[in-house]
């Protein structure tokens, strides 16, 4: 059996925005170091993202030293978004929980505003290691996340796409696929597992870090989205559905949370523990 390894590194510093690739990262409690510190919220406090707003596709939050961002997109000039000091708090209300942030300045509200045409505030996540328990049902005491969806990372593998992709070729819509990664917007890609195997891991290291599994990862409208034009089709959904559907759930890829910590590398062997 060839050796697993880790086939790329993604980072997302504002929530639905465009993924960045790095060559490495470092793995924090609740995540990569960077990942999901920013979200937009509208005047009711609900988080944005590409279900209701594809265009947030298009966005890019570049980070900064001292770790503000950048801010670029189509037809919109570069914004500089400093760290907000923490003098007050917002909610931000999650899809499963509501966490507490740091607005951002106004020039990053009117920034951002302007560029999906509704009135929406930037928020930093100060304090990942206190703001945001996991999901109590798959937590242990202590353990945190950030402004991701419910877990700290994501794991996808390059053999379960190659698959996804051959049942994409044989159905309906063969004129869809076949998709590329960025679909699922995971943080770490394996490369030399069998198709699926990741349903059947629950440990893993990772260069320098371990992980537990917590459990597959659900798949909603953003996997429809072309992460390069906003634009939607029908797939992966109507073949996640006829495919890999679990407890009600279309599945593709897995939930991690960190057991130690350490930089994860392209490159770096992937060991199965349990």
């Amino acid at each position: 059996m060839s050796m697993s390894v880790l086939h790329s590194v993604h980072v997302y510093p504002l929530k639905a925005a465009r993924g960045l690739a790095a060559r490495e990262a470092v793995v924090e409690p609740w995540g990569l170091a960077g990942d999901r510190r920013w979200v937009l919220i509208d005047e009711t406090s609900k988080v944005i993202t590409q279900r209701a707003h594809p265009r947030m596709a298009l966005a890019a939050a570049e980070p900064q030293p001292g770790g503000g961002v950048l801010l670029s997109g189509p037809g919109r000039e570069s914004l500089a978004v400093p760290v907000p000091e923490p003098i007050g708090t917002t909610t931000v209300e999650m899809v499963r929980d509501k966490v507490e942030g740091v607005p951002a300045d106004a020039a990053a509200h009117a920034w951002f505003s302007e560029y999906l045409g509704l009135d929406v505030r930037l928020v930093h996540l100060d304090d990942p290691a206190t703001r945001r328990p996991l999901d109590p049902e798959y937590a242990r005491p202590g353990e945190t996340v950030s402004f991701a969806d419910a877990y700290p990372l994501l794991l996808t593998t390059l053999a379960s796409l190659d698959a996804l992709n051959a049942l994409i070729a044989r159905g309906e819509r063969p004129d869809e696929g076949p998709l590329p990664m960025n679909r699922f917007r995971p943080n770490v890609v394996v490369d030399g597992a069998d198709a699926w195997a990741e349903d059947g891991w629950s440990r893993i290291a990772v260069g320098e870090a371990t992980f537990r599994i917590a459990k597959p990862c659900g798949r909603c409208v953003v996997t429809t989205t072309d992460q390069d034009t906003a634009e939607r089709g029908g797939e992966p959904l109507r073949t996640l559905g006829r495919h890999r559907r679990l407890d009600g759930k279309l599945v593709f890829g897995q939930n991690l949370v960190p057991e130690s910590l350490g930089t994860v590398r392209v490159g770096d062997p992937v060991r199965i523990l349990e």
